[in-house]
């Protein structure tokens, strides 16, 4: 379900440097709020209340929106934030595909306060971590459980950046995107593991990395951007043409092929995963999808990962 897809980052290079992959998600807020058509949005920021943990706040200017900028790869409940918002007002939130369902679902049942929420933009989102992934990598690197953390962020630097934390005790780390993703298999969360949706499908606006050897040459940050209503696509035509988005207009298959084995992960991965975990008698969700073709190569590839 889409209206168009395009690749491209944000024009503004402070914006496209501080993003995670091309500033897309934090400049589109910086837009809706700046031309009025919210009147806060909704987005998780790391480093609230701790430096290694993250809370969902309500941003009501430039330079909140931008210190919220960056991924957070760790699970935060953010639908929370509901019972805090002022009656009245209109918001945009930045959320995670089970978030978004659950948001469009409060919104169909005609809960008042999910219906101030005007847009719903959100990240391609493959797996989180559990947050004690972090106290691991730090104990691979010798550092005491005393030492507490003063910084921490996921994909600092160039794109697509490293993982960098900062100790009380002054150490620095640094780790790679590409290497800290080793941590996955041992602390990826059980919703990573039961989720169907990778590109966020029920978003206005749908944003991932545009993982293309054409783009990482390039380096500086690319995104994919995907539309799915009239309203959120005309917003980001208006970005074009007042030179605050970069973007190409992409087959959309192609860009899918970007993400292809994480979309495997997600859409035949987890179908077999909740399965076997029915059989086995434990609670798993029913998206209402089957995936086809489903080999049975795939779900003997699925045991034996399973099974490690």
């Amino acid at each position: 379900c889409f209206n168009r897809v395009r690749t491209g980052h944000s024009a503004d290079p402070d914006i496209r440097r501080n993003g995670a992959s091309g500033g897309v998600i934090t400049h589109v807020l910086i837009y809706l709020l700046e031309w009025k058509l919210v009147d806060a949005v909704l987005v998780v920021r790391q480093g609230i209340p701790t430096p290694e943990k993250a809370r969902v706040i309500i941003a009501r200017s430039r330079a909140e929106v931008l210190a919220a900028a960056q991924s957070v790869y760790i699970p935060v409940s953010t639908l929370d934030i509901l019972a805090r918002l002022l009656p009245g007002e209109r918001y945009a939130i930045v959320c995670l595909p089970d978030q978004a369902a659950a948001l469009r679902t409060l919104q169909l049942a005609g809960h008042s306060t999910a219906q101030q929420i005007r847009f719903l933009l959100g990240p391609y989102t493959g797996t989180a971590l559990y947050p004690s992934a972090i106290r691991c990598y730090l104990g691979s690197k010798g550092v005491n459980d005393n030492d507490t953390i003063t910084s921490l962020k996921w994909r600092a630097g160039e794109w697509p950046g490293y993982m960098e934390i900062q100790t009380a005790s002054g150490k620095l780390f640094r780790s790679k995107k590409f290497y800290y993703n080793f941590l996955i298999p041992f602390f990826i969360t059980q919703a990573s593991l039961q989720g169907m949706d990778f590109t966020n499908e029920f978003c206005d606006l749908s944003v991932g990395d545009a993982w293309s050897p054409r783009f990482e040459s390039a380096g500086g940050g690319y995104s994919v951007i995907t539309t799915r209503t009239d309203e959120m696509e005309g917003i980001i035509r208006e970005m074009e043409r007042s030179g605050l988005l970069v973007t190409t207009v992409e087959d959309p298959v192609e860009t899918l092929a970007m993400h292809g084995h994480m979309l495997d992960f997600k859409k035949r991965g987890s179908y077999i995963r909740n399965r076997i975990r029915k059989i086995s008698g434990l609670r798993a969700p029913d998206h209402g999808l089957v995936p086809r073709p489903l080999p049975v190569s795939r779900v003997l590839v699925e045991l034996v990962i399973s099974g490690l």
